[in-house]
C-alpha cells in the first residue's frame, strides 16, 4: 500500500518539451503514479505574465496534455503563481485572477495549486491574507481540488533569510485559515530534504491540522549547483510509514525528462517493499526498466561521475569518454546524459532570478 504519488513538475531552467511529458505519463502511470500538476517556473503564463492568457497553440497542447494524463488515469492539475497578488487583493486584482482561472478551466484544468513559494513574505498577517485569496478562489470555481503552497514551505531557515523573516506562527495560522478541503504542500525540514521522517511529518501535520501533501525536492536539479548533478540514484530516507501520515506524495523531478523516471520507479518500490527496500537494488531494477539492460548497467556504474563528481569535478577527458560512451546509444536517455555533458542544462542564477 501507498499514499498517492504524483509529480509536480515545479523545477526551474529549461521545460520540458509535450512530448516529453506524456512519455513519463505513460512511464509513471504503470507503476502506481496517479496525479500531475503542472507549474514549471519557466511557464511565463503561470508566473511572472500570470494575468495574461496563454497563447492559443500553447492552451491546445495543455488541453490536450491534461487529456492524455487523464486518459492515463493520472489527475492532471495545474499550478498557479499569482506572483505577491496577497499585497494588494483588490477589485482589479480579483478580475484579473477570475479571467485567469476561467481560462484554465476553459482548459480543462479541474485541479488547482496556489502556489505561494518563492515570493517575500514580509507581512505580519501573511496567513491571513493568503487564506483570503485561498477562500476567494474556493468561492469563485468548479475546481475538484485545491493545493496551496505555503511562502513558507519547510522549516529550513534560508527561506528567512531570502524571503525575509517569516511571521510568527504562520503555518498554525494558515492551517487553522484554510478550509479544511484544501490540501498544503510541505518540502520537509529543508528545501530539498536529505530525509523526511514519520516524526517531523507528524509535528506538521499537527501545526496545520491535516495531513500533508508532500512537495519532495528530489530528483531535482536546478539551479546553479545542483544542474551539475544528475540525480539517478533511488530513494533513500522516505520511509513506507509516510503513507499513513501524507495525503500524497509528490516529486520535483529533474530537468531530464527520461532519467527522472530512474529514481521515481525506486519511490514506488520503496512503498510497495517496505522494510525489504534495498535503494542500489531498486535503482539497477528502475535503470534497466527505462533504460533497457545495457544502458542501465552502464550508467549505474557511472554513478559516481555522473551523480557524485558532476561537471564541476570531471576532467575534460573524463567528459569526452562519457560522451563517447553514451553516443554509441539510439537512446533518448543517452541522449539526455551527452546534453547535460555538453552544458545544454546548466541552470543559471539569471534563470532562478528572472523566472
Amino acid at each position: 500500500m501507498k499514499p498517492p504519488l504524483g509529480i509536480i513538475e515545479g523545477f526551474y531552467g529549461p521545460a520540458w518539451s509535450w512530448q516529453e511529458r506524456t512519455d513519463v505519463v505513460s512511464t509513471l502511470a504503470p507503476h502506481g503514479y496517479g496525479f500531475y500538476w503542472y507549474a514549471p517556473k519557466g511557464d511565463p503564463f503561470l508566473r511572472r505574465q500570470w494575468q495574461k492568457p496563454h497563447p492559443p497553440e500553447e492552451a491546445r497542447q495543455l488541453t490536450d496534455f491534461a487529456g492524455s494524463c487523464e486518459s492515463a488515469g493520472l489527475a492532471f492539475g495545474v499550478g498557479l503563481s499569482p506572483y505577491e497578488i496577497y499585497r494588494s487583493f483588490d477589485a482589479s486584482a480579483k478580475a484579473l485572477l477570475q479571467a485567469k482561472l476561467a481560462g484554465l478551466a476553459a482548459m480543462g484544468v479541474e485541479r488547482l495549486a496556489l502556489l505561494f513559494d518563492d515570493m517575500p513574505g514580509d507581512l505580519p498577517d501573511l496567513a491571513l491574507r493568503q487564506a483570503e485569496v485561498v477562500d476567494w478562489v474556493l468561492n469563485q470555481t468548479p475546481f475538484q481540488q485545491i493545493a496551496v503552497c505555503p511562502t513558507y514551505y519547510t522549516d529550513d531557515p534560508v527561506l528567512d533569510r531570502v524571503f525575509a523573516q517569516r511571521p510568527i506562527d504562520y503555518l498554525e495560522n494558515l492551517g487553522r485559515l484554510l478550509e479544511d478541503s484544501v490540501e498544503i504542500f510541505w518540502t520537509g525540514e529543508e528545501v530539498c530534504s536529505k530525509a523526511i521522517s514519520p516524526g517531523h511529518v507528524r509535528q506538521i501535520n499537527e501545526r496545520l491540522g491535516r495531513p500533508v501533501l508532500l512537495w519532495d525536492n528530489y530528483p531535482v536539479n536546478d539551479g546553479d549547483r545542483m544542474s551539475r548533478h544528475l540525480h539517478l540514484r533511488g530513494f533513500t530516507g522516505r520511509p513506507s510509514g509516510l503513507r499513513e501520515l501524507v495525503s500524497g506524495h509528490a516529486i520535483n523531478p529533474s530537468l531530464q525528462p527520461t532519467l527522472a523516471c530512474i529514481p521515481a520507479l525506486t519511490l514506488a518500490d520503496s512503498y510497495r517493499l517496505g522494510d525489504d527496500y534495498c535503494y542500489i537494488d531498486a535503482t539497477r531494477r528502475a535503470a534497466s526498466a527505462v533504460l533497457g539492460n545495457e544502458l542501465g548497467q552502464l550508467v549505474c556504474d557511472d554513478l559516481l561521475s555522473l551523480e557524485d563528481a558532476g561537471l564541476a569535478r570531471l576532467s575534460e577527458g573524463r567528459i569526452a569518454a562519457l560522451r563517447k560512451r553514451y553516443c554509441g546509444f539510439d537512446h533518448q536517455g543517452a541522449r539526455e546524459i551527452v546534453a547535460w555533458l555538453d552544458g545544454a542544462y546548466q541552470v543559471t542564477d539569471e534563470m532562478v532570478l528572472t523566472q
